[in-house]
Order: C-alpha cells, then sequence, then structure tokens
C-alpha cells in the first residue's frame, strides 16, 4: 500500500514556495514506522523531539499541574529549537 499519495501537501510551500519548518514530519514518521530511524531524521531532524513533545502535550491534557505546564513549555522550546537547527542542516548541509 502506497501511503505517500494520501500524505497532506504543504500549504506554506504551495503558496510560497520553500519549505516551512514542519515540512517533512509525515514522511519522517512513515519512514519511523518502516523501522528506517536515519532516514527519517535525516529527511525531518526535529522527529524525535517533535514525537516527545506531543507526548509531554498528550500527558498535560490528561494531568493538568503548574509541573506538568513547565515541562510541556520546555519542550516546546526545545523542540522549536530543534527545528530551526534542523531546518538550516537540512537546506546547508545535507
Amino acid at each position: 500500500m502506497n501511503l505517500e499519495k494520501y500524505m497532506l501537501p504543504c500549504l506554506f510551500k504551495t503558496l510560497f514556495g520553500i519549505e516551512c519548518l514542519g515540512c517533512g514530519f509525515q514522511r519522517a514518521l512513515f519512514l519511523l514506522f518502516k523501522g528506517d530511524f536515519f532516514a527519517g531524521f535525516k529527511m525531518y531532524p526535529a522527529i524525535f523531539t517533535s514525537l516527545l513533545f506531543l507526548g509531554f502535550g498528550v500527558f498535560y491534557l490528561l494531568n493538568k499541574s503548574k509541573n506538568n505546564q513547565k515541562l510541556l513549555w520546555v519542550s516546546a522550546t526545545i523542540n522549536g529549537l530543534f527545528m530551526i537547527v534542523g531546518y538550516y542542516f537540512k537546506h546547508f548541509y545535507f
């Protein structure tokens, strides 16, 4: 089954012609499901921190407290940094 034909196109890339900070997440997630971790990382370097951030987001929704809110903000900041640095390496290094 070819799942790539069911992936959502990037609206930012469609409108402006350049990739956004989230471009490649779907394909990287698909590569992780196939077991190719390095190719997933190369496709979208922030894949692991994004999944960790989404996990913390679900944990926060299930158990709202001040400590969990702080953890969510810290993980969001780390994920944002990985997205920016990964964008740079994806376009200028690999």
